[in-house]
């Protein structure tokens, strides 16, 4: 079959994981052993094996893309709304992120969920994830996609706080359905500005007559930054970046799911998708990379100083999209989907890595109290070997061609920006070498007894290192003999791409490229004379000097919206209850309730018993009805 013959049949890809969800959540009770994770796994396998065999018959020089009608959505004389499918490049590359690391994390799940109680709704409530992010990059209009970004929210929340019974496991999955919401208005309100210019939310006419906007005008700026607090929301950027670390408190696989394969890339594919509107507004490009800068920034130095080995991953993961959002903002729009690509591989497998760990210590997250694991647990140590060397930016690994094409681009945008990115990959580069340091090398701190993960989990970690350590050819760049390969697909389908340009020189660019190899060097010599050959472990956040405090206390922003939002919040509520909900509210209801019963105690005297009482008002309202009709006539 050709390529629009399958494209007729990706309706499959989001349809799989949706059927798996149902069945799961309808015979919940009656699956037995791992049944349930089987079935999900399935699922999203096929997904994957569609999605592969229409990237592979996809020609983007012959047909860039194809467009699956479902059925009419909304169908009014001024708003026509139809449930398309969008299969081209960019939903191509991101269906394959989505259906194939899916696949392993729910195959990995299989193991580590396998004692939970309700781990049959896990994997529905898995499959709905998969559904919901599938809709979302494969929508044919925004409305589409804005039901898949609703879908990941809801997802989210339920997995988030799948452990529902401690309570901080609940104020984590409330924090981020709340922190995404307000994301959510900004994008709302971009969409119904988008409908009142265009007349249409498909994203083929929109983008189509997007060249009609002027460059800069207040319109095209607005609309952009709206998109762009939306994006905040999904893929965690300041201010609304403090929801994601707390994301820890759902199982692993659910973290190693939000942070690679779906969620926070949301806030990337909007803006890639977008991105023929945002090279038309400079003001919210600078807008973005400032953000984007500034949240990398933060997140690595609050990443320093964390203990808890799925927190460090979470503070690399908002880290790294910060730098995803800085190529975005200086358009390197190829650059940014092409480090949402490696980090995919190299971020699931070091969160399942971290599972794998936990798994391992029954239980622990603390890395001071972990240690000397290499020997033990061998295949999570080489694999998360890997993904420490790729996300560090090691040459060869994938994630230094992808890093490194961030690099370049914020190079030729300024030498400073250069230098702040530079700054944040190797941060990332020192804490990710103190976490693979002080859990795998030395000597054992803690008190469990140490055992490798069964083949049901560690078969996907060494698909992934697999893919972390190769992922890089994808779009190898012109200086090692590649040639972009990534980048010349992607700008068949995103126009912002087609719109790139980088001219820095070769010898320039292997300068760079050596700056960065050779303090990436002295970063690891530095932590392993810190951390291996005297292990140095940090005391409690309260115990450090103030600077190391004020890190371990994540810069005290936790603390900060506390007392700008949630407190005045709270106050105002009690208020509200107290005034509103005691005396005017319930007061009304309770007058009604009272007169009701007053009235019903008057009325009650007529019912004395007496038969004659009873006839003698009978004939006097007769009289009376006779006398009235009279009257009237």
């Amino acid at each position: 079959m050709d390529f629009q013959q399958l494209a007729q049949l990706t309706w499959l890809v989001p349809a799989l994981p949706l059927v798996g969800a149902l069945v799961i959540a309808a015979l919940r009770n009656k699956l037995k052993g791992n049944t349930a994770g089987y079935l999900a796994t399935a699922m999203t396998s096929i997904a994957f094996v569609v999605s592969l065999l229409t990237f592979i018959a996809h020609k983007p020089g012959e047909q860039a893309h194809a467009t699956v009608h479902l059925f009419n959505w909304i169908d009014l004389p001024a708003m026509q709304v139809a449930m398309d499918l969008r299969i081209d490049a960019l939903s191509l590359v991101m269906m394959l992120i989505v259906t194939g690391i899916g696949s392993l994390i729910h195959l990995y799940s299989v193991g580590y969920m396998h004692d939970d109680k309700r781990v049959n709704t896990f994997f529905a409530l898995l499959n709905l994830f998969s559904f919901a992010m599938l809709m979302l990059v494969m929508g044919g209009n925004f409305l589409v996609t804005f039901i898949g970004w609703e879908g990941v929210g809801l997802c989210s929340y339920l997995l988030i706080g799948f452990w529902y019974t401690v309570p901080a496991y609940n104020y984590a999955a409330r924090k981020a359905f709340i922190m995404n919401r307000i994301g959510d208005l900004g994008f709302l309100i971009a969409l119904a500005m988008i409908l009142y210019q265009f007349g249409s939310l498909d994203y083929g006419a929109v983008l189509d007559k997007s060249s009609t906007i002027s460059t800069g005008g207040p319109w095209i700026t607005t609309v952009t930054l709206l998109l762009f607090v939306g994006a905040c929301g999904k893929s965690a950027q300041l201010p609304l970046f403090t929801w994601l670390p707390d994301a820890m408190a759902g199982p692993t696989p659910v973290s190693a799911l939000i942070h690679a394969a779906t969620m926070v890339t949301a806030g990337i594919f909007l803006l890639v998708r977008s991105s023929a509107l945002f090279v038309l507004a400079p003001l919210t490009m600078d807008v973005v990379m400032v953000v984007g800068l500034v949240t990398a920034l933060v997140t690595a130095t609050i990443g320093v100083f964390q203990n808890d080995i799925k927190k460090v991953l979470a503070y690399s993961t908002v880290s790294q999209l910060g730098l995803m959002f800085v190529a975005l903002g200086v358009g390197a729009f190829s650059a940014a989907m092409f480090h949402v690509t490696t980090h995919a591989f190299f971020k699931a497998l070091l969160f399942l890595g971290a599972g794998s760990v936990i798994h391992a210590l029954h239980g622990e997250q603390d890395i001071r109290k972990m240690g000397g694991l290499k020997g033990v647990t061998k295949v999570t140590y080489f694999t998360f070997l890997m993904g420490t060397l790729a996300i560090a930016g090691i040459p060869l690994f994938s994630g230094f061609f992808s890093k490194d094409a961030i690099l370049m681009a914020a190079y030729q945008e300024h030498p400073i920006l250069y230098a702040a990115t530079l700054l944040v990959s190797l941060l990332t580069c020192f804490y990710m070498f103190r976490l693979l340091f002080l859990t795998f090398f030395g000597t054992y701190r803690g008190k469990a007894h140490p055992h490798e993960s069964p083949a049901v989990m560690t078969v996907p970690l060494i698909v992934l290192a697999v893919l972390s350590v190769v992922g890089g050819v994808l779009n190898l760049p012109h200086l090692v003999g590649g040639h972009e390969t990534m980048k010349h697909y992607l700008e068949t389908a995103a126009d912002g791409i087609g719109a790139e340009h980088l001219h820095l020189s070769a010898s320039t660019e292997w300068m760079l490229m050596g700056i960065t190899v050779g303090l990436i060097a002295l970063v690891i010599w530095f932590a392993y004379g810190r951390f291996v050959k005297k292990t140095t472990l940090d005391a409690e956040a309260d115990q450090l000097p103030f600077f190391q405090r004020l890190l371990a206390n994540k810069w005290y922003v936790d603390e900060l919206y506390a007392a700008l939002f949630e407190k005045p919040y709270g106050w105002l509520s009690k208020q509200l209850d107290a005034i509103m909900e005691r005396r005017i509210v319930d007061g009304a209801v309770n007058l009604v309730g009272s007169s009701t019963m007053r009235f019903g105690k008057l009325v009650r005297r007529a019912q004395s018993g007496n038969v004659s009482f009873y006839l003698f008002a009978m004939v006097v309202g007769v009289i009376g009805f006779l006398i009235l009709t009279l009257w009237n006539a």
